[in-house]
């Protein structure tokens, strides 16, 4: 092994003030710098001299040597295992490659949606009378609970086929009517009573129940369609001459119907717009005064005017029309 030893490099130049500037380069070997700096005259030392040659290398020492031991066998010979470990091969269960297909798993068969059941028959004339009866006893004694049973019976069985006969019980009739004040059957008891007065026979016994004052009293709280299919119910009833009397001496009847104007949808307009035109279209003068009283024409008038601007069906905005001509004549 060779001995490396410390060499300095000078670098010899010439300046106008000395004659030789000596300026020693130390490698970044060396141990210990020489003192510096030289002045001219001063002898180099021999280690410096410019035809000094380097020393001789001395041949390393044997004893210098240092031996690394072997890997031993085991080393080796694991690492010949884990390379014929590596050389294996594997066929994985996902392959391509492999001889035989995988099964399938097994698919559940998408549930298919039920169609809608189909409509109820329309009721005979007989099982009409006794399904009358029956709701009737239940809407009379019955718990709260057979009551709303009650309603909703007599929902599926009237909406879809209204019946023409036979006349409603006034009992059953007044059942209907008391649940339009009740906040969870008044969905139902609306669509009965609707579907009840289609029938000429039925609208009188529904005004001799007090339908015609309840609509008025629980219009504004029943919900957009409940009002709507109220409201209706109560043009129907106004069609009748004990009905249109009701609506015209009921205080409340013209603020109620101003107010629903500007706020409920064109088809609850048309229908309050068509009880108005019944109050202010008919009657003798002690009733039309009472309407004048209740609710001046041009405040009445310039309500219907704000519901035409508006979303108003054509055969609301036809009554409309007929009102505000009956208005400017009072």
């Amino acid at each position: 092994m060779k001995t490396q030893h410390p060499k300095l490099k000078t670098h010899l130049f010439s300046c106008g003030f000395f004659r030789h500037c000596t300026r020693t380069v130390l490698s970044p070997t060396t141990p210990h710098p020489p003192p510096l700096p030289f002045s001219s005259s001063d002898p180099l030392p021999p280690s410096l001299s410019l035809d000094s040659s380097p020393p001789t290398p001395q041949p390393p020492d044997p004893s210098t040597h240092h031996h690394y031991p072997s890997k031993p066998d085991s080393a080796s010979s694991s690492s010949s295992t884990s390379q014929s470990f590596t050389q294996w091969k594997f066929d994985l269960p996902d392959s391509p490659i492999l001889p035989y297909s995988q099964p399938e798993p097994d698919r559940k068969p998408e549930p298919t949606s039920k169609p809608p059941p189909p409509p109820p028959q329309p009721i005979s004339s007989t099982n009409l009378q006794e399904l009358f009866h029956a709701a009737e006893l239940q809407l009379s004694i019955g718990s709260y609970p057979e009551q709303i049973a009650a309603l909703h019976l007599l929902e599926r069985s009237l909406v879809p086929y209204p019946p023409p006969d036979p006349v409603c019980p006034p009992e059953l009739m007044r059942g209907v009517v008391r649940n339009l004040k009740n906040k969870a059957a008044a969905k139902p008891a609306t669509k009965i009573l609707l579907a009840l007065c289609l029938a000429e026979g039925n609208r009188h016994v529904a005004v001799e129940s007090g339908a015609a004052a309840a609509v008025v009293e629980t219009a504004l709280e029943l919900e957009a369609a409940s009002a709507e299919r109220s409201l209706a119910a109560l043009e129907l009833m106004c069609t009748v001459a004990e009905g249109a009397a009701a609506v015209r001496a009921h205080a409340m009847a013209v603020p109620v119907m101003v107010m629903i104007m500007g706020r409920t949808s064109a088809r609850g307009k048309e229908y309050a717009i068509g009880v108005l035109a019944v109050i202010y279209g008919g009657g003798d003068d002690e009733q039309a005064a009472e309407a004048v009283a209740a609710a001046p024409p041009e405040e009445v008038a310039r309500a219907v005017e704000l519901a035409l601007q508006g979303d108003c069906s054509g055969r609301g905005r036809r009554k409309g029309a007929q009102l505000l001509k009956v208005l400017q004549e009072n």
